[in-house]
């Protein structure tokens, strides 16, 4: 029963891939279709609606792509910021059958002003900085590449770090004149750390708080995402020309249904398979938001963290033997956490029951740290109850993560 199980969880990884290819046609139509409905933008749509004053920026990358950035400078009272500059990496998430998860800036405003990180540092009186990453509904844009094109979509995480993130802080940095703390969650402290390990930015930001630490990989809890990466390691996806991961299509719930049907799975929340039983988010707000957006990444992004999962290492691409043409070395190069400076302030949180940043793995990554790093300059709070998605989501996380973030920006 183990194997059958086994194999149809692998059939339905494959059948999201399938019929993410049958559907890039009619998917690229209609995001384009959204884009142009929502022009706007999130300051129109989502900030000013809650009282806020925001303003829509753009920034472009040294590798071509275009950017969306949403600064909040202003409180809901109508004070000016008169703190630093904080800027918000979202990370990579998805949406499956009746769950809206957001992979955009949306994600630090999906509860109300009160609960939500983006709006409680506003009017905190900080001046907040949003970044949507490339690939996302906000940032399709590229100096010479539409979606349509593969080579739009090759990338991974590296690049992220490698451009995305320094072309943001740059921005921001030039536009304030201010160092500026930093926030991010999932995949987005992941290319902060990349960063830091090789002292990169670090005339730019003040301190980092990581949510939910993506840095080593090894002991990841979720079954689902283990047997993913089993298979995305093959690269067959990769090499059948599918450069673009849709995770979530109609087709694709359909024949989902129907298969955790016939294996009595309980595939209806597959979000807490990948993510952990998420201790407080509000489902019901969470539909209210945006409920057709669909949000794609890579395919080589996917292969990419499989590879950490696979090796429990923090590395390149792995082009396997095409390695020395990148590279020059057999192998891919790794990051280094112990080399973050030791004086750099960090804010780091994590929970009990989050099945992608396991508590081994983040253990791992505080002991790195603990090698060198000046106690006074690192923060930890660990949170039993909590999953992935409750660092972005959750109803108490004011009082349970942010207002111990912001003690801690205040305290630098």
């Amino acid at each position: 029963m183990a194997n059958n199980v086994e194999i149809s969880l692998i059939s339905i990884i494959l059948i999201c891939i399938t019929a993410a290819a049958h559907e890039r046609k009619s998917f690229s139509n209609d995001f384009s279709a959204l884009s142009q409905v929502n022009g706007d933008g999130i300051c129109k749509t989502l900030v000013e609606t809650q009282g806020y004053k925001c303003e829509e920026h753009t920034v472009i990358t040294n590798d071509g792509y275009i950017l969306s950035l949403q600064r909040i400078s202003t409180g809901r009272s109508g004070k000016k910021a008169d703190k630093p500059p904080v800027l918000l990496q979202h990370g990579l998430l998805c949406k499956f059958n009746s769950y809206t998860i957001f992979q955009d800036a949306v994600v630090w405003m999906l509860n109300s002003p009160e609960e939500s990180l983006g709006f409680i540092l506003a009017d905190n009186g900080f001046d907040v900085w949003l970044v949507n990453g490339r690939g996302t509904k906000y940032s399709t844009g590229h100096t010479s590449l539409t979606p349509n094109d593969a080579a739009y979509w090759e990338w991974t995480w590296d690049e992220l770090a490698g451009y995305d993130l320094p072309a943001s802080v740059e921005y921001v940095f030039n536009h304030t004149g201010q160092k500026m703390h930093y926030a991010g969650h999932s995949q987005g402290t992941l290319v902060a750390l990349v960063n830091l390990s090789q002292g990169k930015l670090l005339n730019m930001l003040r301190s980092a708080a990581l949510l939910s630490p993506i840095a080593h990989m090894n002991h990841v809890a979720s079954q689902v995402t283990k047997l993913a990466a089993q298979l995305f390691l093959a690269n067959d996806v990769y090499w059948l020309g599918l450069r673009e991961f849709i995770p979530y299509s109609r087709e694709l719930t359909k024949r989902m249904d129907r298969i955790c049907s016939t294996l009595k799975l309980s595939c209806g929340d597959i979000i807490s398979l990948i993510t952990g039983p998420n201790c407080c988010v509000n489902a019901s707000r969470v539909h209210l938001f945006f409920q057709h957006e669909l949000h794609p990444t890579s395919t080589k992004n996917m292969i990419h963290l499989s590879q950490m999962i696979r090796t429990g290492q923090i590395a390149k691409y792995d082009y396997k033997f095409l390695n020395t043409l990148h590279y020059r070395q057999m192998v891919p190069p790794t990051y280094d956490m112990t080399k973050i400076p030791k004086d750099f302030p960090l804010f780091i949180s994590y929970g009990g029951k989050d099945y992608l940043s396991d508590v081994q793995d983040v253990k791992v990554l505080l002991n790195d740290l603990s090698i060198n790093h000046d106690a006074t300059k690192l923060v930890v709070l660990y949170k039993d109850e909590y999953a992935h998605l409750d660092f972005v989501a959750a109803f108490d996380a004011k009082q349970v993560v942010y207002d111990p973030m912001i003690a801690f920006y205040n305290n630098l």
